[in-house]
This record gives C-alpha cells, structure tokens and sequence, in this order.
C-alpha cells in the first residue's frame, strides 16, 4: 500500500483484523506485505510497524495488488505505471491523476491484463463506479448529474436551511472538518471537476481530463439568491454534469461541467443534505437512477478501497482476463459550455418606471432568447431618490452563448442598475 493518511490507515488496519473474513470471500489469504509511508518511525494505531518502508518501488515489485493512496499527481502516476507494467492490480482512490490521465493508465491496465480499480475516487462510499462500468455496460448512459462534493453541499444546505451567508457556513464546515483551512479545491468546484472527468470518462468511453470540464465554483451565491430561489420552489446545488449532447451550435460531443444551479424541490438530488453525496443517473433503457451515501471520510472511503481489493483478489485467484474492455472514442469530443443548451434565472435591479420591460423584452428577441417567466417586487428608494425594483427572470432554454450575450446586453441598459445574479436551472 501506497501511503498511510486518514484513508490508509483505516484501509490497513481493517485488512489485518478483518483478514479472516475477507480470505473466506477471496477464497485466499489477503497479507499486506509493506505500506510506504513518509517517516516510518510515526505512530499508527492499528497498523503493524513491521511493514512500514519507506522503498516505493521495492514495496512493489512482486506485489499482486498495489493499493495507491498518496494523492496527487507524481510519484504515484510513475509508481501505478511501474505496477501495472510488472503485472499487478491496482487500487486507487487517487481522483485527481485519473483526471488527468484516465485514458493512459486504463489503457496500461489493458495491456498487461490486469484491473485498475477507482471505486473511492468517485463519491467515497457510494458504489457508482462499477454500476456504470458493469451494471449499465449493455445500456446506453445519456446524462449523469451529481452531488459530489460534499463539503459544498454543507455549506449551500445550511445557507438554504439555516439562512446564512456564505462565510459563516464556510467557517461551520471547517469548524467540523468538513472543509479545509484552505478550502479552494471545494469551493472553486475544481474537486467536484475531477470527479466528472472520471465519470464521463467511464460513461462515454472518450479520454475526458479535467480540463475539459467547464468549471464554477459557489464563492459567489449570496444569503439573497439562495432566498430568492426558495421564493421560487428552487434550491441552489453545486452540480456536476456529464452529458452526450446530440444537437448543438458546434455539432454533436460530450458535455462536462461543474457550477451551482438550481434544482426543483421536487428534483430527488434536491433532498440530499449536510455533507452527503448523490448520482444522478439516466439510461436509455434503465431510465433514472440515483446513488446515495456519504461522500467522504476515512471509513467510507475506505470500504470502498476494500471492496476493490476483493474485486481484484477473487479476480486474481480465479484467473482470466483483467482489466475491462473498454475502447476509447478520441473522436467524442468535449464541447464548450457555450455550445449546451440550458436555462438561466437572471435577478435584475432596475429603476422602477414605465419602458423597463420593454427595453429587457427587446434584448431577448435581439438574442433569440425568451423569457418563460417573469416576477417584478418593489424594492428600495436610493439615495438620489429613485425608486428600485428586483426583476427575476426565467428563461426557455436557448444556448449558453446565447443566454450569455443576453445577460451581457441586459446589465448595459440605462434602466438596469445592476444584474444582482445569474444562475443556471437544471432538473426540470
């Protein structure tokens, strides 16, 4: 095993007190020879001190399963290619290298027939790895939507229950652990971008990285948006989105993207709450699916490392073929979020006299764009004794580009003093 963190040490510690139950579903005996850890001479409850090294590469030579959870990109991108080369499986939960490499290593995996498992690099706990690798194999996956950070979701569900405001569900989520003293990879979407690479990767059989995947953050919802959304039915999700797109602008692709949208109430991703991870799938013949638990933490990620290594090690002691046979399609290209057809609710302040909507309704025909809904509240007099408006609009669908060039136009007009916030709607 490949690093001895949070994850680590509760994947080896349940490899040796659960040993024999787990050679009873392997049908022969799991022995953890080595954990390669930094500085071996540091404590480790639960884990045999005999078989700390600090030799990457003498650990694992002769190995029939490395399981790799160091994280980040190198050494264990050289580490996993040197183990696939000689032979041996792999386990990891490393999301951020299969983001970027997915593709060479599956194909590595494939030469030397054998297994490249990734389980817990997707959504911790909750199996969705193999039911799209295997379960929905002989169907055809259109759209996958998912919650897949959890640290985002904490902290848009307590400003949506709670009514706080972003810093203070962001100093909640630290205080419990839940998000990081540096907290950029969760809130700037970048980890929940990894993830669906991962996923449309596997779902499309197309080489996805994560900078293909249409990145925004949650850094700028406000106590106000989430309120307005409740107002509207809605509640605002950090959503990751991977979809087959057969009629665009720019022809036929894949879509990957990451922002905050909004989602019925009624939507099932709409209930998931505090930290939790759900995935969203819909199949041409399976139709909607959806995939529930814990997104995070040591013991969930960790049972799903193990599972994994059981997969691999029945595998191993049955024979056959490794790695699954999965093709790639280069040709699949990944198209810009300019080129996806979706929705946008635009909140405008506008001055409130006659000719407002008007003047709003002439840039969405200018842009070929429509409005589906339209809600108007009074607002405040400012300080030059002008009385305000809150204009919330609600698209049809259009295309990204077009909706954005909308947006663009409105926030020029003479009577609108600001474009309090854009947001796109998803689910419905």
């Amino acid at each position: 095993m490949l690093g001895c963190g949070v994850v680590g040490s509760e994947v080896a510690a349940r490899l040796q007190s659960r040993a024999e139950a787990l050679e009873e579903r392997i049908g022969a005996p799991l022995v953890l020879t080595a954990v390669v850890v930094r500085d071996p001479d540091k404590e480790r409850p639960g884990v045999d001190a005999s078989v700390l090294t600090t030799d990457a590469e003498a650990a694992i030579d002769g190995a029939d399963i490395v399981i790799e959870l160091m994280g980040g990109i190198e050494p264990a991108k050289t580490l996993i290619t040197r183990a696939l080369a000689q032979g041996s499986s792999v386990v990891t939960a490393n999301k951020a290298l299969l983001a970027a490499a997915y593709g060479e290593l599956m194909a590595a995996a494939d030469d030397s027939e054998v297994r490249l498992e990734h389980e817990a690099a997707v959504a911790g706990a909750i199996p969705i790895i193999r039911p799209v690798g295997d379960s929905l194999a002989g169907d055809r996956i259109d759209r996958i939507m998912g919650i897949v950070n959890g640290t985002t979701n904490y902290i848009l569900d307590q400003m949506d229950s709670q009514g706080w405001d972003f810093d203070a569900a962001l100093a909640s989520a630290q205080e419990l652990g839940y998000a990081e003293a540096d907290p950029t990879a969760d809130i700037g979407g970048h980890d929940a971008a990894a993830k669906a690479a991962i996923l449309s990767s596997l779902a499309f059989h197309a080489p996805v990285t994560i900078d293909d995947v249409h990145v925004e953050g949650i850094t700028g919802i406000t106590a106000e948006m989430v309120e307005t959304a409740k107002d509207q039915g809605f509640v605002i999700k950090l959503l990751a989105v991977c979809e087959r797109v057969t009629d665009s602008p720019a022809g036929a692709g894949l879509s990957a993207r990451v922002y905050p949208a909004l989602l019925p109430r009624t939507h099932p991703l709409a209930s998931v709450h505090g930290a939790f991870n759900a995935v969203f799938v819909e199949a041409e013949a399976a139709g909607s699916l959806m995939f529930y638990g814990q997104g995070a933490g040591g013991a969930p990620t960790a049972s799903a490392v193990l599972g994994d290594v059981v997969s691999v090690a029945r595998r191993k002691v049955l024979g056959g073929r490794g790695q699954y046979e999965r093709p790639f399609h280069p040709e699949r290209r990944v198209l810009p979020i300019s080129a996806i057809t979706t929705r946008y609710h635009i909140t405008l302040d506008v001055v409130d006299r006659p000719g407002v909507l008007a003047a709003v309704s002439e840039v969405f025909a200018d842009e070929g764009a429509s409005i589906e809904l339209m809600r108007q509240t009074i607002g405040e007099v400012d300080d030059e004794g002008i009385q305000h408006a809150k204009l919330v609009l609600a698209t049809h669908e259009n295309t990204d580009a077009a909706l954005s060039r909308t947006v663009d136009r409105l926030g020029d007009l003479d009577v609108v003093r600001a474009v309090a916030s854009v947001i796109r709607a998803e689910g419905q």
